[in-house]
């Protein structure tokens, strides 16, 4: 077993590898962490641990990304993550390795960040100036016809971009634009579907990459039969623009 210690950052959302995440950094104790990274040297990755925050879970008042300036937060490293912070996280997550952190006049950072690596979470330490979690790596297993299974996926996600599109009368990305290997099929369309942290969440932690197909092959055709009848609801950024997984 593999396993690393890295500075942990929790979130509404589910991070999935090769995807970008892009973050405004303004609690102090993430301004902490990332002044942390930024003492990495430039030849080294600058990696930290996202988990997404369970549902029904209380959160610290200034969420990552969004302070309220007239709230009086919670201090310290676990604010807003009760008694025991791992038990308001998911225990699966990902590894993020920013490309870029610049830090504003203000103190705040903007960061972007691309997900590598599923991590399971094991302790969460909240001793420091941020929660510090000890990880082990995951690995990707294909699973037995992952590639049959991408297939119908990429077939089943054109027709989704189609009914989001027509809902909303834009346009797709072409079919050139999206990959055919079976891993990074399932990572993207986990990412671009229009479902819920506790779905999404579901499809990081299946146990291999068929499992993972299997269950947006589902989910895909299911929220399209919902579109035709229902074209009013959500899009994503997909019927609009290119997509890139990296």
């Amino acid at each position: 077993m593999t396993t690393v210690r890295l500075p942990l950052f929790p979130l509404n959302s589910v991070l999935f590898p090769g995807l970008v995440l892009p973050l405004n950094v303004f609690e102090e104790r993430y301004r902490a962490m990332m002044r942390e990274l930024l003492r990495t040297g430039d030849e080294e990755p600058r990696r930290f641990a996202v988990v997404a925050i369970r549902d029904g879970r209380e959160v610290a008042p200034t969420a990552p990304g969004m302070p309220d300036q007239t709230a009086l937060p919670e201090r310290g490293p676990a604010a807003g993550f009760g008694s025991d912070p791992i038990q308001a996280f998911h225990r699966v997550g990902c590894i993020a390795d920013a490309a870029t952190i610049r830090e504003r006049e203000d103190g705040s950072f903007e960061v972007l960040a691309t997900g590598t690596t599923r991590v399971r979470l094991l302790s969460v330490d909240a001793s420091g100036p941020f929660l510090v979690a000890e990880l082990e790596e995951l690995a990707e297993d294909p699973g037995d016809g992952a590639g049959a299974l991408a297939e119908g996926v990429l077939r089943a996600f054109r027709a989704y971009q189609k009914r989001l599109a027509g809902a909303r009368e834009r346009s797709l990305a072409s079919a050139s634009e999206l990959p055919d290997e079976p891993g990074v099929v399932s990572y993207l369309v986990a990412a671009a579907a229009v479902l819920d942290v506790p779905a999404k969440q579901r499809l990081l932690q299946a146990p291999d990459t068929a499992t993972r197909l299997a269950e947006e092959l589902k989910l895909l055709r299911a929220e399209t039969a919902v579109i035709r009848h229902l074209p009013s609801l959500p899009m994503v950024d997909l019927t609009r623009t290119p997509t890139n997984p990296n």
